[in-house]
């Protein structure tokens, strides 16, 4: 089932897509971010989550950002536009309305919708149990963050080609123009946010395609226990990266020890 709605927040419209699956009673909500300039509506497309959301038994929402952004740092976006208060709000609505557990509430973002859900995760560790960026590493602003309520598990999956968001940091190359980490200086902040060794454990995925595209997983463990990924590649292709995160997944599930 897929329909659009809307919420009230701070006396501005806000809206959001909702696909729901079909003949299952939904488990989970996933929380799907377009990147700057986007929108809602194509983030389906993008993504092909609504087909895993049928397979899989949960519900995504696609929520629209204020003027096509998202404010991925306390200082970015208009006056008066509260990012924080309308997924909140999102949550409780989708969670009651559906019966979700709230601890099963995820985020995933493309760009500027991956460094929102970074902000998320600093800001609301309560209620996002993890999160999945694609093409953003983290704002410098946001690293300044010294510890978080509970940890939240992390998957970032980064070009080395990025021609908007560099993978060595410097500063964005569209938008706000704002400061940024490195791929793995961010992936070592998330490390030492969530209480991991800050040495990563190194894989290669196999080569699955002849388009030049290598993959190089890096994983950041608690001691003793499964951790969370940093995937590098090595071509721009936000779709090759959203696959990417599906694959890695399915990675994870084939090698995650039994207990």
């Amino acid at each position: 089932m897929d329909f659009a709605d809307s919420l009230l927040v701070e006396d501005i419209r806000r809206t959001y897509l909702v696909h729901c699956p079909d003949n299952t009673q939904p488990h989970s909500l996933l929380l799907a971010f377009h990147g700057g300039g986007g929108r809602a509506k194509g983030m389906p497309i993008l993504t092909r989550f609504n087909h895993i959301a049928d397979r899989e038994g949960f519900v995504v929402a696609y929520p629209d950002g204020y003027g096509r952004h998202w404010t991925d740092t306390p200082d970015t976006g208009p006056k008066g536009v509260d990012d924080l208060a309308f997924i909140s709000v999102l949550i409780e609505r989708l969670t009651n309305t559906n019966a979700i557990d709230p601890s099963k509430v995820y985020a995933v973002g493309i760009s500027n919708g991956g460094f929102f859900s970074q902000r998320l995760a600093i800001e609301f560790p309560e209620r996002i149990s993890a999160i999945a960026t694609v093409a953003a590493t983290m704002q410098a602003s946001l690293a300044e963050t010294r510890v978080i309520s509970k940890p939240v598990s992390v998957m970032m999956i980064h070009g080395t080609n990025d021609p908007l968001v560099p993978f060595d940091g410097g500063r964005v190359r569209a938008g706000a123009r704002r400061e940024i980490l490195s791929a793995h200086n961010s992936a070592v902040k998330w490390a030492q946010l969530n209480g991991c060794a800050l040495t990563p454990t190194i894989q290669h995925l196999p080569i699955r395609s002849e388009d030049s595209t290598r993959v190089r997983v890096e994983n950041f463990t608690v001691p003793g226990q499964y951790g969370g990924n940093h995937v590098r590649y090595r071509r721009w292709r936000p779709y090759v990266a959203w696959r990417l995160a599906i694959l890695a997944r399915k990675n994870n599930r084939q090698n995650k020890p039994e207990h």
